[in-house]
Parts: C-alpha cells; structure tokens; sequence
C-alpha cells in the first residue's frame, strides 16, 4: 500500500471513513426469519451437549434426519445472544462483515483509492445479503481464503493455513465447500498455466498445493455429522425443490434493484477487461468465470463473484490517484489538513455510533414489525390443542418462542423439508403441500386433514386466512394486524381451550416479510 505516515494521514483517515461506513451499513436489525431456529439450535446444542441429528423442532419431519451443519456458528450465536442480547449480535455481525471487506481491500492493489472505492462497491452489492446469519461467518472465511490463495504466490507456506481454517469452516458452515473449490480451480489454473506456458507455475509449487488440498479434504469428516459432509453441500445446490421456493436460491432477478449493482459490476469487470492492455492470466479467467456461473445461478453465490472480480477490476485502473494525493500533500497548510480530517474522521464515528444506537433501540419494535409477537404472547397464554398451521417465515420465531411445548409445520430449514421422508419418494413433496395450503388451493382440507391440524397461524391477507374466514368450522381466536390464529371448531377444541377471549387485538404493525433468506416465492 501506499506509505502512510501519522495517525491521521489522508489514506488513513480515508480508509477509517470507508470502514466505519461499511460498518454503519451492516448494522441493520434482525429480521431474518431463520436466526430464531439457530438461536435455538444453539440452545439445544448448550443444553443437551450434544449436536442433533434427527428434527427436533417439527412435527412433520420429526425424527428424520437433519444435518446441523451450522452447529458451531449456532453455538455461537446462542451464547453471544444470551450474553449481550440483540446487541451483541447486531455489533458482532457487523464488525464481520467489516472485517470480509478488509480482507477484500488487502487484495486490491497498492493504491488505497482505486482499492478503497472498488471495496465499497463490492460490499454495496452484497448489502442485500447482510444480517445476521451464519452465511456473513462464510463469507468472512471466502475472503481469507481468497487471501491466502493470493498470497501463496509469493509466500506458499502460507497454503498450510488452510488446514485449521477448513477444520474450523466445515464445523460453521457448509461453505467449506466453496474453500475447496477454489483451491481445486487455483491448482487447475496453475496447471494450465503450465501447459501455456504463460506465467508458469513450478511442478514443486502445484505439488505442494494439490498435497495440501488433499490434507483439507481429508480433514472434513472431523465434525458431528462425519462423511455425511462431503455430499451434503452438493444435494443442497442441486435441490430443485430448494431452487422452486427459496428466492435466495433462485437466480438473480435484475428487474429488483437489489441487484442491479451486482449487473453493474459485471458490466465494469468485462469492461475493465477488455480495455486494459494487461492481459488476464488464464488462472484468474478460470476463477472468474466459474464464479460469474454461480451468481448468475444463485443470489447466495453472488458474494463469491464479487470478491474475485473486484482486486481485477483494480489491477487495471491504473494509478491515477497518486496525481490527486501528491495534490493532497501540496495544502499548504499542514496543521489544518491534520485537523480537518480528525474533525471528519470524529463526525463519522459519531455518526455511526448514533447509528448503531438507534437500530439497538429500535430492535424489539421490529422484532414485532416482522415477527407474530403479539399471537406468539396468545398462544403462550393459550396453547393449541394439537398440531398448529404456520407461515414458514415465522417457523423459526415459533421455534424459539415455543418449543418444546408446541412444534411447527414448517421453518426455514429448507433442506430438511426438500428431502423425501414417510414414503413419499418425491423431493420438496413437503414443500409442495405447504405452498398448496398456504395459497388455499385444491386440496387443501385434505393437507390439513391428514397432520389433525386445527390451528393456523398466518398473516390476516394470506389467501389461507382469507379462505378459512368462511370455510365452515374455522373461526378467527386472535387478529392484529400482523397475525392471525384461527382454530378449527370441535368439542374437543373447545372444552381444551376453555375460557378463552375470542379475540385479541395486538398493535404491531403488518409488514410482508422480504427477507431473502427464506423466504418463499
């Protein structure tokens, strides 16, 4: 990087500015509907010392197979949530997703403006992603993984380090598998660079790295769910079931502005391609391709192209800063320059301190902005007589505030539902169900016949809410404006529910859930 010298040099104060605003940017509430179900994966996890692997926590995949392959992170997660609350968590997964685009600006080049402002990009257009959730810990170790592979050209040692990381990855998160791929690409590059003849890689450096890579693939059972490991991130990229329901699965929409900085970015990386006379070595275009695959087939994997493609873009910008900063040297005023970027440095902390503080403070409102709290407190008060109906999105928030006395029909581990289980020998069957019922199609008397279902708990516009208002038998026992429980009328489900209030009103706000992970389309 370009020398810097005093605390607050204009690079320093520069990169504090562009860090602290990242920082400022990931500092968001809570809304992703599946921190519930992790919170209590941890709990459960605490609790019994033990990692599950059979559903717990549902009734229609109860005692199925589940592979928890977040465990550690959801450890995590629980304990952090149990020391320091929703703060703690919001501040932790912040600092993160900092510390990933930190990673990010080591790789960019020696100018820290062209580095810094290419940084900024690249995490405006991951943003969508941001929260806290498992995932941003993934992305965090892509990025030092990506790190570590650049490195490795001057230093191969480095590569070594790769053996604690993917120990610790593949016990957080199931993106250990994207660690492997990109050692697997940066070897085959290697080797076809070799055979080009263009920048070539020494047999010694390509044994050492597939050597290396085959000690990290032989580490990757050395977690609680053992072999299962190796095959599970590929059904999950494979799931058609996963692919129909989850948008966050699904392929970028660029008709949603969310992701029209992810095109932009595509559009300047070609482009800085094809006008720089620095050629692109065939490493670097193999892993840029790959990855421009995979966000193209998935919104997830959109981080991945964003962390190759940005040190390329910067590699051939050039050193046109160098102009403005020696025009910064030149004010004539030292004493004034050293001031005026304490007071802007100063402003932004403040700034992002106020920030943090209001969305810290604004946590529980949206909490029940997002979440059924009020129906939650009801059905806490008032517990259903048997297996309850629920909008998949507040499946994790059920969990966390129910369990073990009432168990859900469906939550946002999509995984677990996609798979076959009881006979049924199609993939995301239950998924299937779900979606008929929720949408009140055909059949869905049937579905809900089949599990005893008599209570439902969805949004008051959901096509199901509204049908089930004068579907016979079905009456409405709590309504806000968020929630809405209605129950199935018998003898038995009366006399079990005793002198229940026939309705509450509760004051949260409705808001449809738009979070992307999750969330059904």
């Amino acid at each position: 990087m370009t020398s810097m010298t005093g605390p607050l040099h204009t690079s320093r104060i520069f990169l504090a500015v562009l860090f602290l605003g990242i920082f400022g940017m990931a500092a968001r509430n809570i809304t992703d509907p599946d921190v519930w179900w992790h919170l209590k994966t941890g709990q459960f996890i605490a609790e019994h010392q033990s990692v599950p692997h059979t559903d717990p926590f549902s009734y229609t995949r109860a005692g199925q197979p589940w592979v928890a392959h977040e465990w550690l992170s959801e450890l995590f997660l629980y304990e952090l949530q149990r020391t320091t609350g929703s703060s703690g968590l919001i501040l932790t997964f912040a600092a993160i997703v900092c510390a990933a685009f930190f990673l990010l600006y080591l790789r960019c080049g020696n100018t820290p403006y062209v580095a810094g402002a290419a940084t900024f990009l690249a995490a405006w257009t991951t943003a969508p992603l941001w929260g806290v959730r498992p995932q941003i810990i993934s992305l965090l170790l892509t990025s030092l993984w990506l790190l570590i592979l650049d490195r490795s050209e001057r230093y191969p040692r480095v590569l070594w380090w790769t053996l604690p990381l993917t120990l610790l990855w593949v016990n957080l998160h199931a993106g250990f598998a994207v660690g492997l791929a990109l050692s697997a690409f940066f070897f085959a590059g290697g080797l076809i660079e070799r055979a080009l003849g263009c920048a070539p890689q020494s047999a010694l450096r390509l044994q050492m790295q597939v050597l290396i890579l085959f000690f990290d693939v032989l580490i990757v059972p050395l977690n609680p769910n053992g072999l299962r490991m190796f095959v599970y991130p590929i059904e999950t990229l494979r799931s058609a079931a996963m692919q129909k329901y989850i948008a966050e699965w699904a392929s970028p929409n660029f008709h949603r502005g969310e992701y029209l900085l992810f095109l932009l970015l595509v559009l300047v990386t070609f482009a800085a391609i094809s006008w720089s006379r620095r050629r692109v070595r065939p490493r670097d275009l193999l892993l840029l391709l790959v990855s421009f695959y995979a966000g193209l087939c998935s919104i997830r994997l959109m981080p991945l192209f964003v962390l190759i493609a940005t040190p390329l873009i910067c590699q051939r910008l050039g050193n046109w800063p160098r102009s403005s900063s020696q025009a910064l040297r030149q004010l004539p005023v030292q004493g004034f320059r050293t001031f005026l970027n304490a007071v802007i440095v100063l402003s932004m902390v403040t700034f992002v301190g106020i920030h943090a503080a209001q969305v810290i403070r604004n946590e529980p409102l949206t909490e029940m902005r997002h979440f059924p709290a009020g129906a939650v407190s009801f059905l806490q008060r008032h517990p259903p007589a048997g297996p309850i109906f629920n909008d998949y999105d507040w499946g994790g928030y059920l969990i966390w505030k129910l369990y073990p006395s009432t168990r859900v029909f469906i939550d946002g581990r999509a995984d677990l539902y996609a798979g076959p289980t009881c006979g049924q020998l199609k993939d995301g069957w239950l998924l299937d169900q779900f979606a008929d019922t929720y949408q009140f199609k055909r059949g869905w008397q049937t579905d809900l016949e089949r599990w005893d279902i008599r209570t439902a708990l969805v949004p008051p516009d959901s096509a199901l809410a509204v049908g089930l208002r004068g579907a016979p038998g079905w009456s409405i026992i709590y309504e806000d404006s968020q929630a809405m429980i209605l129950a199935l009328s018998a003898p038995s489900a009366r006399a079990n529910r005793g002198g229940c209030s026939p309705v509450s009103q509760g004051r949260g706000r409705k808001e449809s859930c738009t979070v992307v992970t999750g969330e059904m389309q």
